[in-house]
């Protein structure tokens, strides 16, 4: 385990197993230092606590505790931090999970020792697929929903022919993987691929491929500061200027805020959450705010919230806190809270939220603080994501309809 994420994952939680029958312990595990670190990092940990609170800090007569690791997107780290928290700290629930080659680490632990993960940082379509499980929940957006608004979405506006800029990992791999799947049924192909490392800082080599293929759009499946470099060295290059496109497949409301308007302006993203939708994201998301510094929610921090708010929810409607019997409380249960109302958990651990295709505002059309989206369509979950026909989950049976 690196010093670092050591240091955190036992200063922050010091209380052993020992004393988890009085306590209801979940811990924030992602990246809290790295690329990742705004759209999920220790905002992550303010939404599980806003969670809490809603519950008065306590249930069942047991205080909640909520702590927080920095696996600095290490599978090796992530692992034996989970590990670390369930054997010895009495952890109960984890969430988030970030880099999805991280979060595979750690259903692998949750998995060996019956404990429940609830996925909101990680997008790889895989955890509800192959690597599905009874006590794993997909709170979030995933590559297959990502892909298919998005992807579909540009192609059909005659964006035909993609280049895509891919992260070289599960998450990168899997967002291009369904991605081409969309982009070819609706009539476009996918003229060639760059592959690049996490946290890269030089983007010009695979730029300059992007660039010679003429391909009229250049997808961008990665996420986090690469993505913000990418489309920043993508501008200084002159690419769109040239006559190409930017397709950003995974892009933050913080990775907007970082870039600002006057770069961003005209992206089309998928989001699973935008705070300035209603009264209720609106008074979250100043909670939110008021708690973490001013910044703005992403919908990593809104899955967080959610699936904090949900497990509590079934522990209390359960009498209990084992395990197995809040998960299938889970299953059983609507997800209800600030941003979703009656929205169902399937069998193979997806959350059907509804998603957003959404445009960045230009400069001008900015009225106020992180008023950065223009709705464009709203997309129910059972559209958004893979239906259970096309499952690769044990766990259910294969179905025409969902």
């Amino acid at each position: 385990m690196g010093a670092v994420a050591l240091c955190c994952a036992l200063a922050v939680g010091a209380t052993t197993a020992s004393a988890a029958g009085d306590v209801i312990r979940i811990g924030v595990l992602n990246d809290q230092s790295g690329v990742f670190a705004d759209n999920g990092g220790v905002g992550s940990a303010v939404a599980a606590r806003l969670a809490a609170e809603d519950f008065g800090n306590a249930i069942l007569g047991k205080r909640i505790e909520i702590i927080s690791a920095d696996h600095q997107n290490k599978a090796d780290t992530a692992s034996s931090i989970a590990r670390e928290w369930i054997d010895r700290q009495g952890v109960d629930l984890i969430v988030d999970g970030a880099a999805s080659s991280a979060a595979f680490a750690i259903l692998g632990v949750v998995k060996e020792k019956g404990k429940i993960f609830a996925i909101s940082g990680a997008a790889s379509s895989d955890f509800t697929g192959k690597a599905c499980s009874p006590e794993s929940f997909h709170f979030n957006y995933d590559t297959y929903a990502l892909a298919k608004i998005t992807g579909k979405a540009i192609t059909e506006a005659g964006g035909r022919n993609w280049f895509f800029v891919t992260a070289d990992y599960a998450f990168g791999l899997a967002l291009e993987r369904d991605a081409t799947k969309f982009i070819e049924a609706a009539g476009g192909k996918v003229v060639g691929t760059a592959r690049h490392p996490l946290n890269t800082m030089d983007f010009s080599s695979f730029l300059l491929q992007a660039q010679a293929s003429k391909a009229d759009v250049i997808g961008l499946a990665t996420s986090g500061k690469d993505v913000q470099t990418a489309i920043k060295q993508a501008s200084e290059f002159g690419l769109v200027g040239g006559g190409q496109r930017l397709a950003g497949l995974l892009v933050f409301i913080t990775d907007v805020n970082a870039l600002g308007l006057q770069a961003a302006q005209g992206l089309q993203i998928t989001t699973s959450f935008y705070w300035d939708r209603n009264t209720e994201t609106r008074a979250w998301a100043q909670r939110f705010m008021a708690a973490n510094n001013g910044r703005v929610p992403s919908m990593i921090h809104a899955g967080v919230y959610s699936s904090v708010h949900h497990y509590l929810a079934a522990i209390k409607a359960a009498g209990t806190d084992a395990p197995k019997i809040v998960a299938d409380k889970m299953h059983e249960m609507p997800v209800n809270d600030m941003y979703n109302k009656e929205v169902r958990i399937r069998p193979d651990g997806r959350v059907l939220h509804d998603m957003f295709l959404v445009q960045v505002k230009e400069p001008g059309e900015s009225h106020h603080t992180y008023d950065f989206y223009k709705i464009l369509r709203t997309i129910p979950g059972h559209e958004a994501f893979r239906p259970l026909s096309e499952s690769e989950c044990p766990l259910v049976e294969k179905q025409a309809v969902r």
